[in-house]
């Protein structure tokens, strides 16, 4: 049973500038629920879970996120979309006007940490102004143990403060923005939050600061991933944006679960960087995700879902508030978690990609220069249920499959996964498409999951290793004859569609937008990267 430490005797919250009432030091998830209750922020649903609102702000808001410029950052971060600057002064100027709004009021404190390889542990100091919240944090966050608390000090500091709401165009705010504000100060290690109770913004600021400090200070590459493990320890990674299936195809009941989002991989370890899940909800169903859905219980977090009339029971088909629903829990409700939560090198990576031309292959293979290649592209189409207002697959490319979340150029990225293929020469790259067949989106039908699994099942049993391969025409990607379980018909998707012609023209079509995608990109990438790039017919 995990143990849960009370204030730590040599903390004190006056030395970051704070002056509350009351603060809670880490309290157990049983002991913030009952707050949430009891302050009317939350109500329990039929299994026990805490189901409550994060306000207008039901998502992040990746340009109201900055980056301080200093010393440590001006000339090792990106800047640009999607790093904005801020300078030191109005930091300052922000902190103070946060610590003056926090005086007098109640906030709970929780001692946590990142990184479960403790060669890379990351202590956190999380300040928040809800209960709920810091139960997510309890959920998403490693969880010391009561000893740790008592003696560890914090490396960095979360202040959230959702009801302090900046003036627009005032201390470095965007001038059209709403107030809200995510700053990351790598000098004085703080993340301050506020105008916005998303707790996205806590979980993906920390994840911010890992993609910045382990490649850059340990070159470590840090990964927007889930992994998992099977029983001879054979670990698979699964890199996807929202909508791919990242989640869902690592939940499997015959490996044990890594982590669903955020990974590290170092020399001879895969590690997860949080202790929970963070979830989508929308259309959840025990039948297509059991391992989620039954996660749903005591302790876990429901975000912005709505009951059936009358009830208490969670319409999860319901997206009246948002289409991003989520739900956090800790890792150990996955019956199958792996703890702690870090394995060895990958054998198999997988990269998942909804592709609403319904050109891409559902598996295929790529070589060293291929997967370098569609790491730096990370290419998919959005998805309803991904972004507020996209009702219809957008294509879209976001660097190393995170691009949002990436402090330093995506060449740093790419680079270190290009010197892990080379160290390790026998890890499988797979390219999987999680989106259409047999035609475009509104012609062609959605893959089917169980076809999807089988593949990457296959893949990870070795069954793909002695089989017939022929050449995409167009990517060049190796696409299999045959795979186990799965109809022949469907592995080359030009023969899925009824018009050839139409297909060799749509091929063209996406061929031509990763080659444009690419070229900010190219006098960047070596001639094995150039040369796995999609060929493209001028006069198609």
């Amino acid at each position: 049973m995990q143990e849960y430490g009370k204030k730590n005797p040599t903390a004190n919250l006056a030395d970051l500038g704070l002056n509350v009432a009351v603060a809670h030091w880490n309290l157990t998830p049983e002991e913030l629920v009952n707050k949430t209750l009891e302050l009317g922020q939350g109500e329990l649903n039929d299994t026990g879970a805490l189901c409550v609102s994060t306000g207008k702000f039901t998502g992040r808001s990746p340009k109201d996120k900055f980056t301080v410029k200093d010393a440590i950052t001006e000339n090792s971060v990106s800047w640009g979309e999607p790093n904005f600057p801020m300078s030191p002064e109005h930091f300052d100027s922000l902190y103070k006007k946060v610590c003056e709004y926090m005086t007098g009021k109640e906030v709970w404190v929780r001692d946590a940490y990142a990184c479960a390889d403790p060669k890379y542990r990351l202590n956190i100091r999380v300040i928040n102004e809800a209960p709920w919240a810091n139960l997510f944090c309890n959920d998403l966050f490693l969880r010391p143990t009561a000893d740790e608390i008592n003696t560890q000090t914090p490396d960095w500091i979360i202040l959230q403060a959702p009801g302090y709401v900046g003036e627009p165009g005032v201390d470095g705010l965007r001038a059209d923005g709403k107030g809200n504000f995510t700053v990351v100060n790598f000098t004085k290690k703080v993340i301050l939050i506020g105008g916005s109770a998303y707790t996205g913004e806590m979980k993906k600021g920390i994840f911010g600061v890992l993609n910045f400090v382990l490649p850059h200070d340990h070159k470590v590459l840090s990964m927007h991933c889930s992994a998992n493990e099977g029983e001879a320890g054979d670990v698979a990674l699964f890199f996807g944006l929202s909508g791919t299936g990242k989640t869902t195809l690592s939940a499997d009941p015959h490996r044990a679960l890594i982590g669903d989002d955020e990974h590290g991989w170092a020399d001879g370890s895969v590690f997860n960087f949080e202790g929970g899940c963070y979830a989508k909800c929308i259309d959840l169903t025990e039948e297509k995700e059991p391992q989620i859905y039954n996660a749903i219980k005591p302790g876990a977090l429901l975000e912005n879902i709505k009951f059936f009339d009358g009830t208490n029971k969670v319409d999860y088909s319901n997206c009246s508030i948002t289409e991003n629903t989520r739900v956090a829990y800790p890792i150990n409700y996955i019956g199958n978690a792996k703890e702690p939560s870090f394995g060895g090198d990958p054998k198999n990576i997988f990269f998942l990609t909804c592709d609403a031309f319904g050109i891409l292959p559902p598996i295929s293979k790529l070589t060293k220069g291929q997967a370098m290649y569609h790491f730096i592209s990370g290419y998919t189409a959005k998805v309803a249920g991904t972004e507020v207002g996209v009702t219809e697959p957008q294509t879209t490319f976001s660097a190393c499959f995170g691009r949002v979340f990436l402090p330093l150029h995506p060449t740093k990225y790419a680079e270190l996964l290009g010197k892990k293929l080379e160290e390790h020469s026998d890890v499988n790259v797979w390219l999987i498409n999680t989106g259409w067949s047999g035609g475009p989106y509104g012609v062609g039908n959605r893959m089917k999951l169980g076809y999807t699994r089988a593949m990457i099942t296959a893949a990870m049993k070795g069954e793909l290793n002695n089989i017939q391969y022929e050449p995409h025409p167009t990517f060049g990607v190796l696409m299999p004859t045959s795979v186990p379980g799965v109809p022949a018909e469907i592995l080359v998707p030009r023969n899925t569609w009824p018009d050839k012609e139409a297909y060799d023209k749509k091929a063209n079509e996406l061929a031509q937008l990763f080659v444009k995608n690419f070229d900010k990109y190219a006098s960047q990438a070596n001639e094995e990267i150039l040369a796995a790039a999609p060929t493209v017919m001028v006069n198609a």
